[in-house]
């Protein structure tokens, strides 16, 4: 810990408040703490196990860096505490159901710069974190999010393997900031998910085949968004019969979900999607240039799959 910032100079309890009222003021949509640890036993046999049965599917950056995925203090060792922070992407409009369709999350600009921004916002407004040993993880870190949310009380991880934040719902984006000081830490939240299995019930592809159980090889949002170059035969016709009208992810596991019925849409800017995205129609994708491609999701997650990925996603709804 910055010794300038021992337990004798700074208040636990109104530096805890202040970190939370200041993630508000950025438009965060919930904050809560966790201290930073090994994650349980359990939780780390399960995932795993998960990989060791390849239900990550070519995803190796799941694999690399298992030991600090498991436990951030091998990321950060002079780690006290994790600020575990969400942000609604719910998005205001939305694409008609004869439209190809996109995962919510990659409706607007990349989720990545809008919220390392904020949390560099955060760091700067309060002196304790200017001062501070800290580190931003924003999907580029390995760490387990929805454990570390769940931990921190934000929600709770559901059937689907999404977090599900109470009276909310799940369409959130999480990052955690590890910080070299101890502050209050929040209780974790419990499941509410009851005998609930629509989200189950729902994947088209049965990926989802289990509670909390997601095999990758199967899953619409790894295949559409992950998958490099072309499908297997046997892949491809099982796509075919179950990816509806999508091109880009899948969300169909979420909004089946009962606890989406709360959810309200984002009032974060760059998350809308533009007029030229909402427009566009079958045809207009079935003529989709690079240069289309490059303007429309300019400063997008979508360049994820890249224009060679989404082309093969759009030609298999045209063949379909």
């Amino acid at each position: 810990m910055n010794s300038k910032y021992s337990m004798k100079t700074y208040d636990i309890h109104d530096l805890t408040n202040r970190i939370k009222a200041e993630a508000a003021r950025l438009g965060f949509s919930a904050c809560g703490i966790a201290k930073a640890e090994p994650v349980n036993a359990e939780y780390a046999m399960h995932y795993r196990k998960w990989i060791q049965q390849g239900n990550h599917a070519s995803m190796q950056y799941l694999v690399n860096n298992i030991e600090k995925r498991l436990d951030p203090t091998l990321l950060m060792p002079e780690a006290k505490s994790i600020i575990c922070l969400a942000l609604n992407y719910y998005p205001k409009q939305r694409l008609s159901d004869s439209q190809y369709q996109f995962a919510y999350y990659a409706y607007g600009k990349d989720y990545h710069d809008v919220m390392k921004a904020k949390m560099r916002q955060m760091l700067s407004a309060i002196p304790q974190l200017t001062s501070a040993q800290s580190l931003l993880c924003c999907d580029t870190v390995p760490i387990l999010d929805r454990y570390w949310a769940q931990r921190a009380g934000l929600g709770w991880i559901g059937k689907n393997g999404n977090l599900i934040i109470p009276h909310c719902g799940s369409f959130f984006f999480l990052c955690e900031i590890l910080v070299d000081f101890e502050l209050e830490y929040d209780t974790p939240c419990e499941s509410h998910c009851g005998n609930c299995r629509k989200c189950l019930d729902a994947c088209p592809s049965g990926a989802l085949y289990a509670p909390r159980e997601v095999d990758a090889r199967k899953c619409l949002s790894y295949l559409t968004i992950e998958h490099r170059g072309d499908f297997a035969p046997e892949t491809k016709d099982g796509i075919t019969q179950s990816i509806g009208k999508y091109i880009y992810g899948c969300d169909c596991c979420q909004k089946i979900c009962p606890h989406n019925s709360f959810a309200s849409p984002t009032d974060v800017e760059e998350f809308a999607p533009s007029k030229e995205f909402l427009s566009m129609l079958p045809a207009d994708w079935h003529a989709l240039s690079i240069e289309q491609y490059r303007t429309l999701f300019k400063g997008s997650a979508v360049k994820r799959a890249k224009y060679e990925g989404l082309i093969r996603n759009i030609t298999l709804q045209k063949t379909n």
